[in-house]
């Protein structure tokens, strides 16, 4: 039998196993000159439900939602996308199981889909922190891949008009 409240606190386990993994990698992100075209980065996450991964890509954006690319002009600053973690497991289930909690996620979709999601950006949100994020120039997002964005600097949700005004 599964619970709502058992299979988050389960995800904020399992990424909390990976907190070094992400802080670090933000650390060398922030450590970087960026292109002075660069207006906002974004951190989308992908996620994989069948198999229970997540895997965030940083992309370099402009005002108007353009994706910046540095086109190898300068190399002393970074513009572009970086795949920053890769297919880490957020939740762990036997095989056997598998049927009767794809049941269980239909049955709860409109509760367990923003407790991830909540659960993803504070912990994302806390790693940028420990990294230092709070010192980096630039306006940056946590977003879930064509959905919401968490703004990094105001620690709030945000809507996409705000986002790119």
């Amino acid at each position: 039998m599964f619970s709502v409240d058992h299979y988050l606190h389960s995800i904020k386990v399992n990424l909390e196993s990976q907190s070094d993994v992400l802080a670090g990698s933000l650390k060398k992100i922030l450590a970087r000159p960026f292109s002075t075209e660069v207006d906002l980065v974004d951190f989308s996450a992908f996620i994989e439900p069948t198999r229970f991964e997540l895997s965030i890509t940083l992309f370099s954006m402009d005002n108007d939602a353009n994706e910046v690319f540095n086109d190898g002009n300068d190399t002393s600053t970074f513009a572009g996308s970086e795949e920053i973690l890769s297919d880490i497991q957020y939740y762990q289930i036997a095989d056997k199981q598998l049927d009767e909690f794809f049941q269980f996620y239909e049955h709860n979709e409109d509760v367990l889909v923003p407790g991830e999601q909540r659960i993803i950006a504070e912990w994302f949100s806390d790693n940028w922190k420990k990294a230092n994020g709070d010192l980096f120039n630039l306006p940056a997002y946590f977003t879930f891949h064509d959905d919401r964005s968490f703004d990094l600097r105001n620690n709030q949700w945000t809507n996409d008009e705000e986002k790119w005004s």
